[in-house]
């Protein structure tokens, strides 16, 4: 039997499969977030896409009943969550960012590394498909192939796991991605795969925001998946015991959702 943390994400896909939900990404760069129950053991945790899908408020809530609790969510990217947690600005984190995650634990003001759950990355792009991505062999292969056609590819460039991963893959390619065709938008998930949709260019998405927005995106569509290295996992970090107020309260919730 799975772990349930291994099922959480998996389990929010199926809900927007059945539900139609579509949730959009503010476009701006601030921080945005959400406030779930009103017990009186407070604390804060930084995300992205879990919050934005919906995820950390089916939890929260849950937690917050069973536990009277008070739990701020705080919209981040990953990045930017790291930063949050290391400046004790959040009792805890979400986040897809594992060198990072790693390099937190060992600096010593991160801990509680657990799994969350994990889905994929689905790199997506117009049906004529320019760079023949469809026909490639690996993640890396997809990659080399674009920058070969200099197709328009859509990247974050935010510091977000997503933009993380993108790099590593570029950086096994052996590429370093410049020019016309490589477009750094500076911006969230869903108003950066609008940009690809419009412009008829690539982008490498989660699965999870696919399920729930495609409908948005008539434009684009799978064009390369299934590849060990589009693995996605999420990690819940917590501050060291004493660190912040809510971080008894913090580590109690990763244990209701680890």
């Amino acid at each position: 039997m799975k772990k349930k943390s291994q099922i959480w994400l998996s389990v929010l896909c199926g809900l927007l499969m059945l539900t139609g939900v579509a949730v959009a990404a503010p476009s701006d760069r601030e921080l945005h977030g959400g406030v779930y129950g009103n017990g009186s053991h407070a604390f804060a945790l930084a995300t992205g896409s879990p919050g934005q899908l919906g995820l950390v408020k089916a939890l929260a809530e849950a937690f917050a009943a069973k536990e009277d609790a008070k739990v701020t969510w705080k919209e981040a990217q990953s990045g930017e969550s790291l930063r949050l947690l290391q400046e004790k600005a959040v009792d805890m984190i979400m986040v897809h960012a594992p060198d990072a995650e790693k390099q937190a634990v060992k600096d010593g003001w991160a801990t509680k590394r657990t799994l969350i759950g994990s889905n994929e990355f689905f790199i997506v792009g117009p049906p004529d498909d320019p760079a023949k991505i469809v026909d490639a062999k690996s993640a890396i292969d997809a990659y080399m192939r674009i920058a070969q056609s200099k197709a328009k590819f859509f990247s974050r460039g935010d510091n977000s796991g997503t933009h993380m991963k993108e790099m590593v893959i570029w950086k096994k390619a052996g590429l370093n991605p410049a020019g016309d065709w490589y477009i750094v938008t500076k911006d969230f998930m869903s108003p950066t795969m609008k940009r690809a949709n419009d412009e008829h260019g690539y982008f490498m998405t989660d699965s999870s925001t696919w399920v729930a927005e495609k409908t948005d995106f008539p434009k684009l569509k799978i064009l390369f998946r299934d590849d060990k290295m589009l693995v996605n996992t999420y990690h819940a970090l917590c501050q060291p015991p004493g660190a912040t107020p809510g971080a008894a309260w913090a580590l109690k919730f990763i244990d209701f959702v680890g």
